[in-house]
């Protein structure tokens, strides 16, 4: 089997009614208006002589054609390649822009998307779901867990909460990293209305010092919660360290960073207690593995992290939170930034290759080879940038 072709193509739906930023960033008031403009994503098609077609996705947040030219620049390196030989593949594309410093950013995104895609291949031709190749056997289940509660007022914040609890979820995600003191009483106030019965979690994207994150974590104690996710800036490993030495709240962290390296850092040096890497970003399922042996030898747990995506790259995370014995609960993203609008790319691109039991807020995989993607290429024609 040999590769002929390689496609990148990028989607875009605009957003029509302006948004506040559902998570914190620096410099919210100007910078929501480019960065939640639009519901995007940059897609990776790879065709073969023998006529299978893998998809991945390359993880965006602006600026999607700069990696979807990334993915187009760097696709003769593949022709005429084995897709089965994504080692090698993943050695020849890092080492083009490795003693260029491209360690992170829009061109480690734009291999994750190859390499993916290389995998759904190779599902598909061996007639086996990825996360079987990957070492799962049987229809694996697990945990789902709701993401996210987003700062949108107390009352709606608990009118979110108890809509997860009765959709069956037995875990939810709540965004903090704004006001420290409106974070703290939100968190009290969601555990108080779910109850000690259902697991909560926090994720505060980044938004505190770490003096600020220590005081918070205070209540993440008290009020039970399972992980405290990006306390602080993604490169404040002295930080991350603090947290960890004077808090019980496990320390998650990885969104942010790519490939193995910046994941050593955040382990050896931030000491955190979870690693959260995102295949679509951190390099794609090779790479994954690498981090994954990595973090297993520091006894760090592993979760998966979607976020901001589209399905293709939410049914690539279904397979790696299958495959890995230690990624214990999925992040199952449950609402679009614009609450008026629907994210065809989230909702309408293909169906995810899972079944969730909302009596236990389990998913249960699907037996379908490669990612079990359906894509809907009718989505792709309405939203794609030429």
């Amino acid at each position: 089997m040999k590769i002929t072709k390689v496609e990148a193509i990028t989607c875009v739906e605009e957003i029509k009614n302006p948004i506040k930023a559902p998570i914190s960033i620096p410099y919210a008031s100007e910078l929501e208006h480019l960065v939640f403009k639009e519901y995007r994503a940059t897609l990776v098609k790879i065709e073969t002589d023998e006529g299978v077609t893998g998809w991945g996705e390359c993880m965006v947040r602006f600026s999607p054609t700069a990696t979807r030219d990334i993915v187009e620049y760097i696709s003769p390196l593949l022709i005429g390649k084995d897709p089965f030989d994504t080692e090698r593949i993943w050695d020849l594309m890092f080492g083009a822009m490795m003693n260029r410093g491209h360690y992170q950013g829009f061109y480690i995104e734009a291999m994750s998307g190859i390499d993916c895609a290389l995998w759904d291949i190779k599902g598909k031709a061996l007639g086996v779901p990825v996360y079987k190749l990957l070492g799962a056997g049987g229809r694996p289940s697990f945990m789902a867990y709701a993401s996210s509660i987003r700062f949108r007022g107390l009352e709606v914040v608990k009118e979110t909460a108890l809509k997860f609890k009765e959709a069956g979820f037995r875990s939810m995600k709540i965004k903090i990293g704004q006001v420290p003191e409106n974070d703290m009483a939100t968190v009290r106030a969601v555990r108080e209305v779910v109850g000690d019965d259902i697991e909560l979690t926090s994720d505060a994207n980044c938004g505190y010092d770490a003096k600020t994150a220590l005081r918070v974590g205070r209540v993440l104690e008290e009020c039970n919660i399972r992980w405290f996710e990006e306390p602080v800036h993604p490169d404040d490993y002295d930080g991350y360290r603090l947290l960890s030495e004077n808090l019980s709240v496990p320390i998650a962290g990885g969104e942010a960073h790519f490939l193995r390296w910046g994941m050593k850092d955040l382990i050896t040096r931030g000491k955190i207690d979870i690693i959260q890497p995102n295949i679509c970003r951190c390099g794609g399922v090779t790479e994954a593995l690498k981090i994954h042996g990595l973090a297993n030898a520091y006894n760090v747990k592993y979760l998966t992290h979607t976020g901001s995506c589209s399905a293709v790259c939410l049914a690539s995370t279904l397979h790696i939170a299958a495959a890995f014995n230690d990624c214990y609960m999925f992040e199952h993203m449950q609402s679009d930034w614009a609450k008026d609008q629907r994210n065809p790319l989230r909702w309408d691109l293909t169906p995810l290759p899972m079944d969730y039991d909302p009596k236990t807020g389990m998913i249960t995989m699907q037996d379908k080879p490669g990612f079990g993607l359906e894509i809907d290429e009718s989505v792709i024609e309405a939203t794609r940038v030429r």
